[in-house]
């Protein structure tokens, strides 16, 4: 039988698990088993548990977790921004838990969070211009391109190491309602 499936809020006795799972997602040969990986684009890390425990630590943040019993299987953090805008990032799944829906399901919890706990209208995000695939998927999600880029931080260690000097960041946003995201 499987284990239910549950997302709850982090904790800082989750920090080791989530900085494994994020790094495991994003960066590296494990990475590459899923599809929403970074390997190609960057190396070294993707946050560290400073960072990780600075977010938790932070009323303006909040970090969901998704467990199957014991095991870490995804991760989302939706920060508030002011204004009725909030900000989600570092959606996390298990390279080995892709394809699932694990996503979809961490993006409505965070909308939700955002909602319910900052009052957010509208969810923002940002994704490296070249991950057009990643891209396409928020899109079928109800997010959309604002025309907007960002500049990736290519000289800060602590966000990755670039592979190339080209990166930047899309924003993306997505007009909140009371319904879940679209079809994957």
């Amino acid at each position: 039988m499987t284990e239910t499936l549950v997302i709850s809020e982090a904790t800082f006795d989750d920090l080791p698990s989530l900085h494994s799972l994020v790094h495991g997602a994003y960066r590296g040969d494990s990475a590459r088993r899923g599809w929403t990986h970074e390997a190609d684009l960057l190396d070294g890390q993707r946050t560290d548990v400073e960072a990780l425990r600075a977010m938790l630590e932070d009323p303006t943040y909040v970090i969901l977790i998704a467990k199957r019993g014991e095991v870490l299987a995804g991760c989302v953090s939706v920060n508030d921004k002011g204004a009725g805008l909030a900000y989600f990032g570092m959606l996390s799944v298990d390279p080995e838990r892709q394809g699932e829906g694990l996503g979809r399901r961490l993006v409505a919890a965070a909308e939700t969070a955002a909602r319910d706990r900052f009052a957010a209208t509208r969810m923002e995000m940002t994704v490296i211009v070249q991950r057009a695939e990643l891209i396409a998927w928020y899109e079928r999600l109800g997010y959309k391109r604002t025309g907007e880029t960002r500049p990736f931080p290519a000289t800060d260690p602590r966000f990755g190491l670039p592979r190339r000097d080209d990166l930047a960041f899309t924003v993306l946003v997505r007009h909140l309602a009371d319904e879940s995201p679209g079809p994957t």
